[in-house]
């Protein structure tokens, strides 16, 4: 009983110093649980169980992004918290405890410091629930059904998952202490300082993470070449290695070169925080690495959303091109169909285009009908009349495809080959073109040659001026056709009010979400490392004072170190960005510099925000006072 009350006792009075960790695992089990919350609470039943299926298998995905970050989260924030701890922990030996006794302390104070963050989260969590819906809702520009309340499958997911990892984390602390010398805890905040590494080391470790990270985005920007998927992983792969050793080596030797030069290093402040900031590199490039890697992904994921949200709304354009759409050997049918839909209501748009069957592949069209079926419709054909022997491809739109190749390649139509030199990738001929996504253009003269030995169907596609009288058109056009004998190739009709991608607007708005998260989060890790180091960092700045550095001097020193810490990751994740963003945007044939360029801002922002709190407490927590 004594021992918790002295556990509690050392909480309560630490409590100031744990706040930050505290409110960072808040926030975290708040986002886990509003996530599980949206499955339990059923508030994207109403768009149908298609896109609930499919809404609850990404939120599931990133359930275990999120849980993944949580595992790796409480690994660092136990270690700050151990680390913190065990200089106080070395006192409690010379007052003749026990390391035994002492870890059983470490875990109790650790366990009311996990209990209270898991409170708070959940009960936050619980409280903004709806609204957390709401603004899912509003972003994704979906109507769903939020639901207030506390769900208890939710909670209990949340709270097993968080308190399993943490006490496993919390178990190595213990055991750690048991096993620990009463010198090593003592000295704890100075074992993992930086050890002078042979510039050769440094040398070998930057030219490979220079090397390394080309060769990354090389791989990653190879857009219109085979294999794109497999240079796709591999440069991930090769930028995060990459990343980790321009922080490892490059960026250390850079200090070090710096810190000989003596006309730079005596320049100014330079002197305090230099040699300050390659003091302390080996423990601190391992989370610069980690920040701007998060960054680098979280960026790269948010990019992926906006482009399949491009995507999607080029899916839309295609299948609501037209309402009906028949494929037929028959010319006139296309008025008997007109005629039966102008009954029960008006259509804005009508075209009819004769198309070719050259083999079981292919529909050939040409270029003079495709043009006017197009401009018909309020567009325009993107390209000029091809020559004899060239054709271009009208290309069917799906939700995910990358670019493969941008080779000039041969197609054989019939019985002649045709070069396929450009892609159409705008709804010409709307639902029909992507789903069969067979059809080429070629030129009038191919086309009035190829007629002789082809057969020749009609499509025929109607646009009705009012979408609540879709069904009413429907059931005519049905009629018409169980009224008629022909063979029907094919026949379309594209409800507007079923749509069963909804899920991919969901998708873009939790892609923008964990952008935000892992971007708070990634300041939330450095604001807590220099956290942490500011209390080592004490005795250092008292000397300084003794030794007659003004408050003005000393602060700016602080401020110059700490900008240092959150501009280096910061550099790293924009110049990796922008070449991981570019060579999606090349492979999805999207421009995705906007969204680039906004991510960059945003992690600006808060960088910016956390470093300037971050000088404000480090300078408090030193001891430095405001001139």
């Amino acid at each position: 009983m004594r021992m918790i009350q002295l556990a509690f006792l050392n909480f309560k009075n630490s409590f100031k110093s744990y706040l930050s960790l505290i409110i960072s695992l808040s926030f975290t089990i708040l986002i886990l649980y509003n996530f599980q919350n949206i499955i339990y609470s059923e508030a994207f039943a109403v768009l149908g169980q298609h896109n609930k299926e499919y809404i609850d298998m990404l939120i599931q995905v990133v359930t275990i992004v999120l849980l993944c970050f949580m595992f790796f989260f409480l690994w660092y924030a136990t270690n700050v918290f151990l680390t913190r701890r065990k200089h106080e922990i070395g006192i409690y030996i010379f007052m003749g405890m026990t390391n035994r006794k002492i870890a059983s302390l470490y875990l109790i104070e650790i366990s009311f410091v996990g209990v209270t963050a898991l409170v708070i989260g959940i009960g936050f969590g619980g409280l903004f629930a709806g609204l957390f819906q709401m603004i899912l809702g509003a972003v994704s520009e979906t109507e769903i059904n939020v639901k207030f309340g506390i769900f208890p499958r939710a909670v209990i997911f949340t709270a097993v998952t968080f308190l399993i990892m943490y006490l496993i984390f919390s178990w190595k602390g213990y055991w750690n202490i048991v096993h620990s010398s009463v010198l090593s805890m003592i000295s704890a905040a100075r074992q993992n300082e930086y050890v002078h590494r042979k510039n050769s080391i440094l040398c070998i470790k930057a030219l490979l993470g220079v090397t390394v990270t080309v060769i990354g985005y090389y791989l990653a920007n190879r857009g219109g070449k085979q294999g794109v998927m497999e240079n796709a992983l591999l440069a991930v792969v090769l930028v995060i290695v990459g990343v980790y050793l321009l922080f490892g080596g490059l960026i250390p030797l850079i200090f070090q070169t710096l810190s000989r030069q003596k006309s730079f290093l005596y320049s100014g402040q330079r002197c305090l925080w230099i040699n300050q900031m390659i003091f302390r590199m080996r423990k601190n490039y391992r989370t610069y690495a980690m920040v701007a890697i998060m960054g680098i992904c979280s960026a790269t994921a948010l990019a992926t959303g906006f482009a399949m949200k491009e995507r999607y709304h080029n899916m839309i354009l295609f299948d609501n091109k037209y309402t009906f759409q028949l494929l037929t050997n028959q010319s006139n049918l296309g008025e008997r169909a007109a005629e039966l839909i102008q009954k029960e209501v008006d259509i804005a748009c009508q075209t009819s285009l004769p198309v070719l069957s050259p083999d079981a592949d292919h529909l050939v069209v040409s270029y003079s009908d495709i043009t006017r079926v197009t401009q018909e419709a309020g567009g325009l054909f993107p390209f000029t009349a091809p020559i004899e022997n060239e054709a271009f491809y009208l290309s069917h739109q799906v939700l995910i495809s990358f670019r493969l190749s941008e080779e000039i390649l041969p197609v054989t139509l019939g019985d002649e080959t045709f070069l396929e030199v450009g892609t159409v990738r705008q709804p010409c001929l709307g639902y029909m073109q992507r789903e069969m996504g067979c059809f080429y253009v070629v030129s009038d003269s191919a086309f009035k040659h190829m007629k002789e030995h082809s057969a020749i169907l009609y499509i025929h596609n109607y646009k009705i001026a009012d979408d609540t009288a879709f069904e009413r058109a429907r059931a005519a056009v049905d009629v018409l056709i169980s009224n008629t004998d022909e063979n029907f190739t094919a026949r379309v009709a594209v409800d507007p009010f079923d749509n069963e991608l909804e899920w991919v607007k969901v998708l873009h708005s939790l892609c923008i979400f964990m952008f935000l998260v892992f971007i708070v989060a990634g300041g939330c890790i450095m604001f807590m490392k220099l956290y942490n180091d500011s209390f080592e960092e004490r005795e250092r700045y008292l000397v300084l004072k003794k030794l007659g550095f003004s408050s003005q001097t000393l602060t700016k020193s602080i401020a110059h170190e700490l900008v240092s810490a959150y501009v280096l990751p910061f550099v790293v994740m924009t110049v990796s960005t922008y070449f991981s963003v570019h060579a999606l945007g090349i492979m999805m044939y999207t421009d995705l510099f906007s969204v680039y360029a906004v991510s960059t801002i945003v992690v600006m922002v808060v960088f910016a925000l956390g470093c300037m709190f971050s000088v404000l407490v480090y300078r408090r927590n030193v001891g430095v006072k405001a001139s």
